[in-house]
């Protein structure tokens, strides 16, 4: 690469870091002022509120707002170059646009790589300590039993349990429920269901109804074994545990749910299309930030970045509301996550074709 191209490289990503240790620490200063009282009260130790809190907290609000970060950076540091006359002088010196956009799209690649790292790995295990941090000393929240689960085991066996407590592995009041199409074919309920070990449980307390046709057979006792593909930190997840979730976890989870015949991991879906999806946006962003500021406009850097400010916005409001939609089975999730970025790659092209003419 040539000296301009690193230079326009250190610019962007300088900027776009500068800009995330500015922002986030005036995010963590408003936190802590918050959730100062929060943790004298419950006496936290001081090396949990940086490592169990602080420290996760700045990898999540910096991959969530990412495309802020990026916009505003190649916004910022562009229009400077485009007030101090550089990028004309760039062009005039036989640069074209599409080359100038090189080193551009170099900075993006590195902080895509760097988001799909982020969002796949890091970001859910500091999200599950941030989380558990919240629980004990914010909250004082702690999941210790699950209540009304109902969920499909394998396809057309629907497993019921009214209370599960985590600590014992002990389910209280359960029904399964087995089905050929929509004909049920025996239901089983119990008093009590535990667990054994990998995926055996057994029944207590147990009343087994098995139908043939017109016909009933009634079986009772006071144990049976059975095997469930189950076990029991899964009767604990939801969706706000996509996010807790690395990417092969997330893949797993939704294959083992398919395999089940359950069709209810949208949000997982989600979720997972967002963490591939949220990462391209860097180059969109990118593209659209350089075309909207590589010129020299009346009102300068202060009218880009506030036009800026409304379109990261905009893409972030539009990426949350999309996510609902998916959620409520208005929206496929890969339409979900993928929407925004195919919009706003519609608005910059346009623009990118102007500004290189």
């Amino acid at each position: 690469m040539k000296r301009l191209d690193w230079y326009i490289i250190k610019k962007f990503l300088g900027t776009f870091f500068f800009s995330i240790v500015l922002i986030l620490s005036i995010a963590i200063v408003f936190d802590l002022t918050e959730k100062m009282d929060d943790f004298f009260e419950s006496q936290v130790p001081l090396h949990e509120i940086i490592f169990d809190y602080y420290l996760p907290f700045i990898p999540y609000y910096m991959n969530m707002f990412s495309s802020l970060f990026i916009f505003i950076s190649v916004i910022y540091f562009t229009s400077k170059l485009a007030g101090n006359s550089e990028i004309i002088a760039m062009l005039a010196s036989g640069v074209s646009y599409h080359r100038l956009m090189l080193p551009y799209a170099f900075s993006a690649a590195l902080l895509f790589v760097l988001a799909i790292f982020l969002g796949g790995w890091i970001i859910p295990r500091s999200s599950e300590r941030m989380l558990k941090f919240t629980d004990k000393y914010v909250d004082h929240f702690t999941s210790v039993s699950a209540q009304n689960v109902q969920m499909e085991v394998k396809p057309g066996t629907i497993l019921y349990i009214e209370s599960f407590r985590r600590y014992n592995h002990i389910g209280y009041r359960c029904s399964i429920e087995e089905f050929e199409g929509k004909t049920l074919m025996q239901r089983i309920t119990a008093s009590r269901i535990v667990y054994d070990s990998l995926e055996y449980w057994h029944l207590e307390d147990y009343t087994q109804r098995t139908f043939t046709g017109l016909r009933e057979e009634l079986e009772q006792g006071s144990r049976k074994d059975i095997q469930l593909p189950i076990i029991p930190d899964e009767l604990f997840i939801t969706a706000q545990h996509a996010h807790q979730m690395t990417t092969p976890e997330l893949r797993h989870y939704m294959d083992r749910q398919r395999e089940r015949g359950s069709g209810n991991v949208k949000a997982f879906e989600v979720e997972y299309h967002k963490r591939w999806a949220s990462p391209l946006g860097a180059f969109i962003m990118t593209l659209l930030g350089v075309t909207m500021s590589s010129r020299k406009v009346r009102g300068g850097m202060g009218k880009n970045l506030g036009i800026g400010v409304v379109l990261t916005a905009a893409y972030i409001l539009f990426s949350t509301v999309s996510t609902t939609f998916s959620v409520n089975n208005v929206m496929s999730p890969f339409m979900a996550a993928w929407l925004p970025n195919f919009v706003f790659l519609a608005i910059s092209i346009p623009l990118y074709i102007r500004a290189s003419k």
